[in-house]
């Protein structure tokens, strides 16, 4: 038997300001998203801003239906309308901010085991790494420069 170590690498930054100007405008826009998120039952509203290599911003955030499975989280209603309607340009980078009606989330809440997988898809589809910036509502950021840090056995097409 031997043990694997897997060294997974974040930065955080302390609050939204300390982000650079064009991390600190994709996470804002991510902000607003939430803004128009569907979540009457589960009361909590994630926003996504993706940003393509030419430069524009494809926004996203979660839908939920009465049939749970139904819904979708903001991350792939995001990341599938870029590959919709952008096929072929890579993403750079997705910001995603998740807040509740229920209470203040301080804590950065990074993306969920499906997101994780799509993005990982998208990752290896575009043969380059995706950076992640993730937050609750105020509070820390945590920034992964690709999805590999958070999610470090990856289940591809290779396994297929």
């Amino acid at each position: 038997m031997r043990e694997i170590h897997i060294p997974l690498v974040f930065k955080a930054y302390e609050n939204l300001q300390e982000l650079q100007p064009a991390d600190q405008d994709l996470m804002s826009k991510a902000v607003e998203n939430r803004k128009n998120a569907y979540a009457p039952y589960s009361k909590f509203r994630v926003g996504a801003a993706l940003l393509l290599e030419n430069g524009i911003i494809v926004n996203g955030n979660n839908q939920e239906n009465a049939a749970y499975p139904s819904g979708l989280c903001a991350e792939r209603v995001a990341i599938f309308q870029a590959g919709a309607l952008y096929p072929g340009v890579k993403i750079l980078k997705i910001a995603i901010s998740a807040t509740s009606d229920e209470k203040v989330v301080t804590s950065p809440i990074p993306p969920c085991g499906g997101c994780r997988q799509s993005i990982s898809e998208y990752e290896i589809k575009q043969e380059s790494p995706i950076e992640i910036l993730f937050m609750g509502e105020q509070g820390e950021v945590f920034h992964s420069d690709s999805l590999k840090s958070l999610l470090p056995l990856i289940f591809d097409k290779n396994f297929l």
